[in-house]
């Protein structure tokens, strides 16, 4: 079966519009989380991870019009255009598939703020046109949006087109704004936390919602890979608990089976995983599930953290920047704070990362969860550590 490598990647978020910007910020323990209270987003003062307007206009100007493009549109653009400038990839290749992610997508559109766009382009599948009609892609795009799972679902279905050898080169894309929209839903739900989140926290009560696009470069071709002992994707699953519309399962079962699932198709037990990228929303329920899934693939004692305090939850981002994050953790052998957390508040005495730590890292599971009862985990590691 092919090897897929990681080739190439970005981050844009409140940290900045790299990915070097972004964990570097996290190395430091810097939080991107601020007070906002922009009317587009709330009628009441919420912390929340924006990312600036007016940077992303001067930033995107140099590829294109913004008029022509919608907020979510510029900046997945941006995104794909930095990581693929430090590939050879030619993105308009029948090699080349693209796969986004989003739970949103053009949500902005709903408030009539931009009479110059099509509106139609708030569907998803016109969304994901308009940004291929920019690169010029012959190949029709997948779009998956299956709630927070979104961005792990897509990074797992453009790796295992890659092993299947339809192609060659796959551009992961994940990306969601906040408009108005999206926290009037979580508010519904008394989700969001009067404070910046604190994922598994005694005192966590609720997530930080944030933006921000995450763009992946998988190829089967090691040719075109620079590092000598590159990352490369393993494994990944996913499950369904079907438990609740909106809530996480009690008992953890749902994710266990992604976990275990995707270590089966890595060919890797619980010993192989030197720490866990976990989702942690920080919402009670979501966080004492997940410790219990943890728990019952006896992975307790592995180092943990949640990346949620640094850029908040970016939804169908989510799972793809903190891939990239937990990539990059690879690269640079170094363990991420759980920025938020002082005191356990789950059941399961999971092992929290509570400071930057240079450490060997050679692998690293990714775990996630949604509305739906939809789980999904995945696993990356060094192409040397078989």
């Amino acid at each position: 079966m092919n090897k897929i490598y990681t080739l190439s990647d970005n981050i844009i978020t409140s940290l900045g519009f790299t990915t070097e910007a972004n964990f570097s910020a996290l190395k430091k323990g810097i939080s991107g989380i601020a007070q906002t209270t922009d009317p587009k987003i709330t009628q009441v003062p919420m912390y929340t991870s924006v990312i600036d307007s007016e940077m992303l206009k001067n930033e995107f100007t140099q590829y294109g019009d913004c008029s022509d493009y919608t907020r979510l549109e510029q900046m997945m653009i941006l995104s794909i255009k930095k990581a693929l400038s430090k590939t050879n990839i030619i993105p308009h290749s029948q090699d080349t598939i693209f796969v986004f992610s989003s739970t949103k997508g053009n949500i902005d559109l709903l408030e009539n703020r931009r009479q110059d766009i099509d509106h139609k382009r708030i569907k998803l599948w016109a969304l994901a046109d308009e940004i291929c009609r920019f690169f010029g892609i012959p190949n029709k795009p997948i779009f998956i949006s299956n709630a927070c799972i979104s961005g792990i679902t897509a990074i797992i279905a453009a790796a295992h087109l890659l092993q299947s050898g339809k192609y060659k080169h796959a551009i992961v894309c994940g990306g969601d704004i906040i408009s108005e929209f999206t926290p009037s839903g979580f508010q519904s739900f008394k989700a969001i936390s009067s404070n910046p989140c604190r994922p598994f926290d005694a005192a966590r009560d609720g997530i930080t919602l944030g933006e921000g696009v995450g763009t992946l470069v998988l190829t089967t071709q090691k040719n075109l890979v620079k590092e000598s002992n590159p990352v490369i994707f393993r494994g990944g699953a996913n499950s369904n608990d079907a438990n609740h519309i909106s809530g996480p399962s009690r008992t953890g079962d749902g994710l266990y089976f992604a976990i275990r699932n995707a270590l089966m198709e890595a060919n890797k037990s619980n010993k192989d995983i030197d720490y866990i990228s976990a989702h942690g929303t920080a919402t009670l329920y979501n966080d004492e599930m997940e410790s219990k899934a943890i728990g019952l693939a006896g992975l307790e004692n592995n180092p943990v953290n949640s990346l949620k305090g640094y850029w908040g939850h970016t939804l169908g981002a989510a799972g793809i920047i903190e891939c990239i994050a937990g990539i990059h953790s690879i690269k640079e052998n170094c363990l991420i704070k759980s920025l938020g957390y002082n005191e356990l508040g789950v059941s399961i005495p999971l092992n929290i990362i509570t400071k930057f730590e240079t450490k060997e890292i050679k692998n690293f599971l990714k775990t996630a969860s949604g509305f739906g009862g939809s789980n999904a985990a995945i696993y990356f590691s060094e192409e040397s550590a078989d």
